[in-house]
C-alpha cells in the first residue's frame, strides 16, 4: 500500500515515519520547496518534531503535489482545518486513491463543516475517513505507546487501513461514527482552552477535573443534538483527547490559554506561534452550532468571551461558577 502524507508539521511527520518504518512507500509533502530539501538532507523537522531522525529507506520528501500523489493508494491530509479545502480541491484533478484520511480537528469557520464534509463538497463520493485521539506528535515520532481511533463508513477498507498503520506502540481502534469522531475533536480544544486558562490563573487539580467533566458535558449535548453517538465521547476521540489535551504540556491550545489566563493578548500570543491552536477557530464555530440547535455550552460561551469580546478570564469563571444551581446531568 502506498501512502502520501499532505502537511509537513509534526503530525504529518509522525506519521509519515511510522508508515515507512513499517516499510509502506511514503511521500511526504511540505508547502514549501526550501523546507521539504532540508527534511530530505538532514532526515530530521528541527521545526515540527525535533530530535526525532526519519528514515532514509521508503520515506520521499517533496513539495511538488502531482509528485506527492502519484500512485498513492491512501492520502492523508495533515494540515490545519483551514487549509483542508484548498488542499482537496489542489488535489482532486491529480489523485486518485482508495482513501482519503482527515487529520485535522476542527471545524471551518464559514461554512461550520466537519472536515470530512468539506472533503466530500470538494472530491465528490469517496471513502473519506477521519484519524483522531490522543496523540501527541511529540510522543509518536518518539514511539511512546499511542492509541487512536480511525472513523469512516467502509469498514471493510478501514479494517486494511487499521492494520498497516497499526504498531507495537501505534494501537488503531476501527469506529463507524464518522461524526461523532469529529465534533469530539473540535469540541475538546476549546475546553482546552479553558483548562490553560485555569492554568494561568493559578488554580489547581479540582478546577482541571471539574472542567474536564463539564467540558465533556457539552461535547455530548452538542454531539448527540448534531448526529453523533452519545457513546463515541466516552472514547479515544472523545474523554480520552480531552484529558490529553487539557492537562499535557504537549498541547497548544493548552499553552494558548495558559497564557491567556497570566493576562497576555490574544494577538500577542498568536504572532509568537509558528503551530496553529484549532482550538481558537473552533471556538467560534462551536458556540455558532450551539446557538443554532439551542444547545447550552456554558464553557464555550466563557472562552468565546475571552478571545472574541476581550473579557477578563476571572471574570467569566466567577459568571461560570455563580450560575443558578441545577442538578448533574450528562
Amino acid at each position: 500500500m502506498n501512502f502520501a502524507v499532505f502537511g509537513a508539521g509534526g503530525w504529518g511527520t509522525a506519521l509519515a515515519r511510522l508508515l515507512a518504518r513499517k516499510g509502506y512507500a511514503v511521500r511526504l509533502w511540505a508547502r514549501r520547496a526550501p523546507f521539504a530539501e532540508e527534511l530530505d538532507e538532514l532526515r530530521e523537522n528541527r521545526q515540527y518534531l525535533p530530535g526525532v531522525s526519519l528514515p532514509r529507506d521508503h520515506l520521499m520528501i517533496t513539495a511538488d503535489l502531482q509528485y506527492a500523489v502519484k500512485d498513492a493508494e491512501v492520502v492523508l491530509l495533515a494540515v490545519p482545518s483551514f487549509a483542508v479545502r484548498e488542499i482537496a480541491r489542489k488535489l482532486r484533478a491529480h489523485a486518485h486513491p482508495q482513501a482519503w484520511i482527515n487529520l485535522a480537528k476542527g471545524l471551518e469557520r464559514d461554512s461550520l463543516l466537519t472536515m470530512s464534509a468539506v472533503l466530500e463538497q470538494e472530491l465528490g463520493p469517496q471513502k473519506i475517513f477521519t484519524l483522531s485521539g490522543p496523540s501527541h506528535a511529540e510522543e509518536v515520532g518518539r514511539d511512546f505507546p499511542t492509541s487512536v481511533v480511525l472513523a469512516g463508513t467502509d469498514l471493510a477498507l478501514g479494517e486494511k487501513i487499521q492494520r498497516a498503520l497499526m504498531s507495537e506502540r501505534f494501537r488503531v481502534y476501527l469506529s463507524d461514527d464518522l461524526v461523532g469522531v469529529e465534533y469530539g475533536g473540535a469540541v475538546k480544544n476549546v475546553i482546552a482552552l479553558a483548562a490553560g486558562i485555569l492554568d494561568g490563573l493559578g488554580y489547581g487539580d479540582n478546577a482541571k477535573a471539574a472542567l474536564i467533566a463539564r467540558g465533556l458535558a457539552e461535547m455530548v449535548r452538542l454531539g448527540v443534538k448534531l448526529g453523533a453517538r452519545r457513546e463515541t465521547f466516552f472514547g479515544l476521540s472523545g474523554v480520552g483527547d480531552l484529558v490529553a489535551t487539557c492537562t499535557s504540556e504537549h498541547s497548544r491550545n493548552r499553552r494558548v490559554g495558559y497564557r491567556l489566563g497570566r493576562g497576555e493578548s490574544l494577538q500577542k500570543i498568536l504572532e509568537s506561534m509558528t503551530m496553529v491552536a484549532e482550538g481558537v477557530y473552533a471556538t467560534a464555530s462551536v458556540r455558532k452550532l450551539a446557538r443554532q440547535h439551542g444547545v447550552e455550552v456554558p464553557i464555550t460561551e466563557a472562552v468565546y468571551a475571552v478571545l472574541y469580546e476581550g473579557a477578563s478570564p476571572l471574570d467569566q469563571l466567577h459568571a461560570l461558577m455563580t450560575r443558578e444551581p441545577k442538578r448533574e446531568i450528562l
